[in-house]
């Protein structure tokens, strides 16, 4: 079993604790240097003491062992278990209908399924995501715009003052705006044309995409296609 993930002592923890101890240190004294109680260095001084070689061997002793009883007289027989998974494989019916089905309790049912793995569905294999590549430099152009917020000054993140008492966010003289970077990239060869504009109006955009065709074409593109969001 994997070890508890709060739990003060892993197994490298453990083998140090009873290596002190080992070493000539008390049980308590070895306690109090490793923040657990007595009891707990106790129990793993004790485990240690009565592993095989083979266990101290491998350190499966420091590994936390399984809470399920040895015997289990009121377990469900093995027939019954088949039984409710072949009606589950068959049919693909859920807990409460399968135990209808069987005659068995729904919470049995539960248990039986999810002790052989099938309290869930087997979920479908994922598609293998379409991709798309393009022959030729300038066959397909992207473009995007993004909004950046404009500052007077720089904020908390460079200063580390978040008061903001010199600040005045209602004042109008405060409210700096946007910048817009438009900016187009080459599907093929991630070659991409940016130009920073104060708005993203239909006139701007149009200017600005006819200067970006103009420059792709003098690099040696021959623009095809264009893609946006929109």
């Amino acid at each position: 079993m994997q070890p508890h993930p709060r739990a003060k002592l892993g197994p490298a923890g453990r083998s140090a604790l009873t290596e002190a101890i080992a070493r000539g240190m008390t049980q308590k004294a070895a306690a109090a240097v490793f923040c657990v109680s007595p009891a707990t260095a106790h129990r793993w001084w004790h485990r240690r003491r009565d592993a095989s070689a083979e266990e101290l061997r491998s350190g499966r002793w420091t590994l936390d062992r399984s809470s399920r009883p040895r015997r289990s007289p009121c377990l469900l027989d093995q027939c019954h278990q088949e039984r409710i998974c072949e009606t589950r494989r068959r049919t693909g019916w859920g807990p409460r209908l399968v135990a209808g089905a069987t005659g068995h309790p729904h919470s049995t049912v539960w248990k039986v399924l999810r002790r052989h793995g099938l309290s869930r569905p087997e979920r479908c294999p994922k598609e293998p995501p379409n991709r798309y590549g393009c022959p030729c430099p300038g066959d397909l152009l992207h473009m995007d715009t993004a909004r950046y917020a404009r500052f007077e000054r720089p904020g908390h993140a460079v200063t580390g003052d978040r008061s903001q008492r010199s600040r005045d966010w209602m004042a109008p003289e405060t409210r700096v705006g946007y910048d817009f970077a438009h900016a187009i990239v080459d599907d093929y060869s991630r070659l991409a044309y940016v130009e920073l504009h104060p708005d993203e109006r239909a006139a701007t955009v149009t200017a600005f995409v006819a200067r970006a065709l103009t420059w792709f074409e003098q690099q040696g593109a021959r623009p095809r296609r264009l893609m946006t969001d929109g």
